[in-house]
This record gives C-alpha cells, sequence and structure tokens, in this order.
C-alpha cells in the first residue's frame, strides 16, 4: 500500500512534471506539522492468587500517546473554527466530505503513531481531492464535462481494523448552490476481507476441529497420566495443564494469530465498483448544515477466489458512507449541535460522532 502512496506523490509532485510556481500555488495555504500527544491510560489493575499462598500481581498500562505527522490543504468550511496550531488531534469530520468548498486541489497525508489502553496501532490518512465546475462561462448544455470530482484516497485505521486504497471519477450535477448530486465508478484496492482463514478447518456440524489446526501450527500435547495433560508451544515451553485453560487462553490466541498470518499471506484484490452520492452545504452564522452521503449498489465480480461476491453467496451488496454536520443558535446564549460520519465497507463497520449543546452566560 505505502509503494502505491509514494508512487502517487512521486507522479503528482515530480519537478519534472511542474514548476516552482506550479509548485507553490500548489502548497499555498498548506500546513506542516508534527505533534506529540499523550496522556494517562488505564488505571493499574491488582490481581490476586492463592494457588500457592495469597499473591498479589499489578497490571500496569503504558500512557497514551500519539505521534502525528501531516501536511494538509483543505479550506475550512464556514461553521469550522480556526485553530492556532495544528495539533494532529483536530477530528474534522468536513475531510470525509465528497466535495470541498473550494475549487481545484485540495489534500491531506496523515501518519499517526499511537499507543491505546497498552495496544500499539499505526493510522494513515492520505487523500487528494479535485473538484472542477463551470466559471462564469455558464454551460448551456444540461451535462457540463466541466463538473466532474475525482479523489484518490489511503487508509489505515488500525483500531477500525479496514485498510484500502480507493480513487473515485465521478460526474457532478449541480442543482443548486448548496445541493449537488454525483454518478461515476470507485475502484478500491484492498486485502480479500471476504477471505475467512477458519473456513477449511470447520467440520460438518459447524465447529471447529482447532485442536488439529493448533498441531498443525506446531504446538503438542503431552498425556503424562489419565488425569494430566500437558499443552506445548512450538518452542516447547508448557502453556495449559488442563483443557480448561487450553481452550479459554490458548486456542483463542492460537487462532487469532492463525487469521492474521494467512490473511497477511493473501494478495490484495481489486473492487470495481458504481458509485452515486449527494453533497448539501448551507452556512449562516446561526445555522449551518452540511451533509453527503454515497451509495455504491453495484460491484463488478471478477471471479477471484477470494472475491467479496463468494463471501456474500454470489450476491450483489450495498457499500455506503456518510456524514452529517448541523448547527443552530437560538440565541447568544445557547446553541445545539450534532456532528458524524459513518462508513460501511464490506464486512466492516467504523463510524465517529458527537452530540451536545452550549449555553454562555454572559
Amino acid at each position: 500500500m505505502m509503494r502505491n502512496i509514494l508512487l502517487l506523490l512521486f507522479l503528482l509532485f515530480s519537478l519534472n512534471s511542474y514548476s516552482q510556481n506550479e509548485l507553490k500555488k500548489i502548497f499555498k495555504f498548506s500546513t506542516f506539522y508534527a505533534a506529540v500527544n499523550g496522556g494517562t491510560s488505564l488505571s493499574n489493575v491488582d490481581v490476586y492468587s492463592v494457588t500457592d499462598g495469597l499473591t498479589t500481581t499489578t497490571i500496569e498500562t503504558p500512557f497514551d500517546y500519539t505521534l502525528a505527522l501531516g501536511v494538509r490543504k483543505i479550506a475550512r468550511m464556514g461553521y469550522e473554527p480556526k485553530e492556532a496550531f495544528k495539533k494532529g488531534q483536530e477530528n474534522s469530520f468536513s475531510d470525509a466530505a465528497t466535495i470541498g468548498k473550494v475549487k481545484g486541489f485540495e489534500f491531506l497525508f496523515e501518519v499517526d503513531y499511537k499507543r491505546q489502553e497498552g495496544i500499539e496501532y499505526l493510522d494513515q490518512h492520505h487523500f487528494l481531492r479535485y473538484v472542477s465546475e463551470c466559471g462564469n462561462d455558464k454551460c448551456t448544455k444540461p451535462i457540463c464535462i466541466k463538473n466532474f470530482t475525482a479523489k484518490i484516497e489511503y487508509l489505515q485505521d488500525g483500531f477500525a481494523d479496514i485498510e484500502y486504497f480507493e480513487a473515485s471519477e465521478r460526474y457532478r450535477y449541480k442543482y443548486n448552490n448548496k445541493l449537488s448530486f454525483n454518478l461515476g465508478a470507485v475502484q478500491r484496492l484492498s486485502e480479500p476481507y471476504g477471505y475467512d482463514p477458519l473456513e477449511e478447518w470447520k467440520l460438518s456440524n459447524g465447529n471447529l476441529h482447532y485442536t488439529y489446526l493448533a498441531l498443525e501450527e506446531g504446538y503438542n500435547v503431552n498425556f503424562i497420566s489419565h488425569d494430566i495433560i500437558q499443552y506445548l508451544d512450538p518452542q516447547g515451553n508448557i502453556v495449559a495443564e488442563n483443557n480448561e485453560v487450553w481452550e479459554a487462553v490458548v486456542i483463542p490466541q492460537i487462532l487469532a494469530d492463525y487469521t492474521e498470518k494467512k490473511r497477511d499471506q493473501q494478495n490484495n484484490t481489486i473492487q470495481h465498483s458504481l458509485v452515486i452520492g449527494f453533497d448539501y452545504y448551507h452556512y449562516t452564522k446561526t445555522f449551518w448544515l452540511h451533509s453527503w452521503g454515497n451509495l455504491m449498489p453495484w460491484h463488478y465480480d471478477g471471479g477471484s477466489e477470494f472475491s467479496y461476491h463468494n463471501f456474500n453467496d454470489g450476491e450483489q451488496w450495498y457499500d455506503y458512507s456518510g456524514g452529517l454536520i448541523f448547527g443552530y443558535k437560538y440565541n447568544k446564549n445557547l446553541g445545539v449541535f450534532i456532528e458524524g460520519k459513518y462508513n460501511k465497507y464490506w464486512n466492516r463497520e467504523w463510524h465517529d460522532f458527537s452530540v451536545g449543546m452550549n449555553y454562555i452566560i454572559f
């Protein structure tokens, strides 16, 4: 994936393709930022045992942190406040919108190295968005080829376990200055999310032959006596001495490691889809509404062994995404807001939202 991103950057920003003035124009008003953010994680937990007398073990969770590196050039919507500094913690829901506030190029490239509740993640979000529309020379035809939008995006969300590269090309029909509709094609490159590594290990009754799978992965079982059993890992270490611990603790970890290994061994698959969408933006100082949505109702079946069509019993499915940003100030004191975005791709779902009210006392 990263090789594709680097190639994309090279093609778009190659000095052989752009003059110095053109490069300045592209990066004008963009912001490069680097920031480290941290804080306390889960509190320490005391675990007690009476197996060999009373013993106490303290489980400590290291502090949370995020190292953010990025560059962005995205015009602020009217409802977005201006920050003194970019800290990498900004959660701008409008970044996911299909159409930006201005015409031309906008981009975001951000990498986050983070630790959350003791687990480390690598998150990445990169995109290039280009919006074109008629200028003062309004088109007289019902369909104008000057109205189009294109977007190239790479997303890796370790917490949501989703990673894909997406390119879309769409014709945009402006119903009015606030509402527009779009229609086009989307190409997505990702791991085969329809692939189930455990399918081949399932028995006819639906249960899993997990012990045989563990043996194939290098684990061993020693029957010391009729009531003493030792379970050993591939390095020969004893990991369980009874069936309860073997099934409740060791087997789940074996299955997790196995599925991750098998998924990593698979080549990425490309999915061609039809997309239709809309974008609505209205703003005043006391009321604003920004909403967008995308629906992929049809997907080309290339006949791949690990195609999501096979996972979905050969049927089509709906992938979709959308967002809503709403704010209303009743008066100088009281205001309410609703913000959120939702994505459903394949068998993955991820979302963010924020709802609340503000009351200012003068």
